[in-house]
């Protein structure tokens, strides 16, 4: 019989981060160590071992485990995927070389095209044509399937992606392949187009299934290791594993569709962004999660987290929604609203031909890591620059265990960017952090400005190991107006997977005019998938009170490419409802283009059901309320450099942990806590609010 501890496990680029609730009392304990990249499942086990022993609990007293990887990322942007084959419809073998027109260097003449994940001479025509509309053209030569199949298993293949022409429309050709496979050969595992993403455009379709069939055996090795270890230790609770919509699966789901786990660290972070800003009663929020590889900027409207439809993975410099497009691999499928940059606090300094400074997006990671870790490192990283600047302590990184040493980060930025520009080492430091601030600075404004909102209209609220010592200059260059930093920034990741609910999307294209669809076929793909959500969530032990079903539309105008996102009310839709949908795309079109065209056609593209499973969420614990003045929180004194003033500034530092309810203190100031530091510029001041959050704001 399990107890009732939560425990979530973030693996990162540079650290793995862990959060224990105790679900009875809502005490939170957490631990980060170092990521190891040569053995990922290392780093979780720690820590699973460290906050069960820490916490004086046994592994069996587990009632959650989740857990967020970048190990499916990392598969496909290393090319370390399985030996994956294709079978296509007969005349559209070049699917994955075709790609798609859009280049990612406009005006680049030899751009490449990323490399396809599976070679041409692994994929295999099958005779076989569905038109649009689903019906048979061409029936399925079944035995075309069973020599390609022999073909691909002679050739060492260990898995196999499945796209049809239309069968987003009638999977059943589809379906029949898959069967001719597992019968021929069980241990093969097959994904399918239908299964993965029933949408219309092929390249998409196709890219997301291969991407699912190229991970899918590296992912069921790692997690049947994973659970195999976990039993070992005594863990009894089923493992559970965070999705790139900002939800949960379980780790069976995620071996047979690894592609929804993508994006599942980044989404955890959201998703925590989201709850912490309901304890505050912050409705509009940019969430900022600033790691050692990346800083990921994401959005929260009325409470909600914005999800897309798509996305890339192993893009550029700009991923997730930001500007690099085609350069990476497309997937379709609902994924948290991000912009992503390389700039965290392993994020290296370099200078470029021209002689100019650059930041990222090639990061030191965890092995060697900055030069300040003294592990082989040699180039200097925003951690090294703000550890220059006095803004980090040396003798305090990850509470005392790791000691930083400021001589290493001080020759490092010396060498490779104060000399050779001819600057002072604070200078250039002060450059390092104002370069990585500057993109930072850009992933917010594409997050918010060109989605249609104003960034002086929402809070900030900010996390990771690195944002807290970002995020007062950062909302200042923005103008918003309040920052909140929730308690133990450092991990908030992990800790956004212990809140998390269950969820599954189900959806299908269907291409109707909005003004005349066939109600009765809509109404009928509705009742079929939330059925199919009440059977799925019922078998990961959910109760029908806590199935939640979301109904949605994606519209368009007729002639365009790309689609909007609209709620549906439950209930049996009628042609009564159909004027108030039109206005709420064309609201949400106006926000987000700038414009609408009242009168102009507008078409379903797709009908969907996004179910949650609501899992109930612990109540954290209160701090207690003030009976002392901040004051009794500082412990040191030290000259740091902020930039807007001339030279160092002396400035007070505080222990987070002594910090009481109520509390204020006025910057400049930081405040330490074992996992991340907080720093407050002049002019702006800090109170401490329910929960042990801190919200900053200016001051005049």
């Amino acid at each position: 019989m399990t107890g009732a501890y939560r425990l979530g496990i973030d693996v990162g680029g540079t650290f793995t981060d862990g959060v224990l609730i105790d679900e009875a009392s809502g005490e939170i304990t957490v631990d980060k160590v170092p990521t190891t990249p040569a053995r990922i499942s290392e780093g979780f086990m720690s820590l699973v071992e460290r906050l069960t022993k820490r916490s004086d609990i046994s592994p069996g007293d587990l009632s959650y485990l989740i857990h967020a990887t970048t190990t499916a990322t990392n598969a496909v942007i290393e090319g370390r995927g399985a030996r994956a084959g294709l079978l296509v419809t007969e005349g559209f073998r070049d699917v994955l070389e075709i790609g798609r027109q859009v280049r990612h260097e406009l005006y680049n003449l030899q751009t490449e095209k990323p490399k396809p994940l599976i070679p041409r001479q692994r994929c295999h025509e099958i005779p076989e044509r569905l038109d649009y509309r689903g019906q048979t053209l061409v029936e399925l030569d079944e035995d075309a399937v069973a020599a390609a199949v022999s073909s691909l298993r002679a050739d060492n293949v260990e898995s196999i992606a499945v796209c049809f022409l239309h069968s987003y429309q009638n999977p059943a050709h589809e379906r029949r392949a898959a069967a001719i496979i597992r019968g021929l050969h069980p241990e093969i595992a097959v994904s399918l187009s239908s299964d993965i993403a029933p949408e219309i455009r092929e390249y998409w379709r196709a890219s997301t299934a291969v991407i699912n069939a190229y991970i899918a055996p590296v992912i069921r090795r790692y997690l049947e290791s994973l659970q195999t270890r976990l039993l070992d230790m005594g863990v009894r609770s089923k493992l559970h594993i965070m999705q790139s919509n900002g939800g949960i699966m379980t780790s069976e789901t995620a071996m047979e569709r690894p592609v929804y786990m993508v994006e599942s660290g980044p989404a955890a972070g959201v998703a925590a962004a989201a709850y912490f800003s309901s304890l505050m009663d912050l409705r509009n929020v940019i969430s900022f999660d600033m790691g050692g590889t990346t800083a990921k900027a994401g959005l929260i409207l009325d409470g909600e987290p914005q999800v897309r439809s798509e996305f890339e993975v192993g893009a550029g410099p700009w991923s997730g929604a930001g500007l690099v497009k085609a350069s990476g691999y497309p997937i379709l499928g609902s994924v948290m609203d991000l912009v992503e940059v390389g700039a965290g606090g392993g994020s290296l300094a370099w200078i470029d031909a021209g002689g100019l400074m650059r930041v990222g997006p090639q990061s030191a990671g965890a092995d060697p890591g900055p030069a300040c870790y003294q592990k082989g490192g040699l180039q200097p990283t925003v951690t090294d620059a703000n550890l220059v600047l006095g803004r980090i302590n040396p003798d305090y990184f990850l509470g005392g265990e790791m000691h930083l040493s400021v001589e290493a980060a001080s020759e490092a930025i010396a060498t490779h960017a104060a000399r050779p520009l001819g600057m002072s080492i604070e200078e250039a430091a002060m450059g390092i952090v104002d370069i990585a601030n500057v993109m930072m600075l850009r992933a917010m404004r594409l997050v918010s400005v060109q989605r249609g909102y104003d960034p002086r209209d929402f809070s900030l609220v900010a996390f990771g190991g690195a944002g807290p010592l970002h995020a007062d200059r950062l909302a200042a260059e923005l103008r918003i107006p309040l920052v909140m930093i929730p308690p133990d920034p450092g991990v908030t990741s992990a800790l956004g997977m212990v809140v998390s609910h269950l969820r599954r999307d189900y959806r299908a294209t269907r291409i109707q005019l909005l003004d005349t669809p066939d109600v009765d076929a809509i109404n009928e793909i509705y009742e079929r998938f939330e059925s199919d959500a009440i059977k799925d969530l019922s078998e990961d032990r959910m109760e029908r009170h806590q199935i939640k079903l979301d109904r949605y539309m994606d519209v368009r105008y007729v002639g365009q490419s790309w689609k909007l996102r609209i709620g549906v009310p439950t209930g049996q839709l009628t042609s009564r409802e159909l004027p108030a949908l039109r206005v709420s795309f064309e609201a949400q079109h106006e926000q987000s283009y700038g414009y609408s065209v009242a009168g102009e056609a507008v078409e379903i593209v797709n009908v969907g059901v996004l179910a949650t499973g609501i899992i109930p969420r612990p109540t954290l614990r209160d701090i207690p309320r003030g009976t002392r003045s901040a004051d009794a929180a500082q412990k040191a004194v030290r000259q740091v450099y902020f930039g807007e003033v001339p030279g160092h500034v002396e400035c007070p530092i505080f222990d987070r942990q002594q910090f009481m309810e109520g509390n204020v203190v006025q910057g400049p100031c930081v405040i330490e806590e074992r996992d991340s530091t907080i720093l407050v510029h002049p002019s702006h001041q800090v109170e401490v609010v329910r929960h042990g959050a801190l919200l900053l704001t200016e001051v005049s």
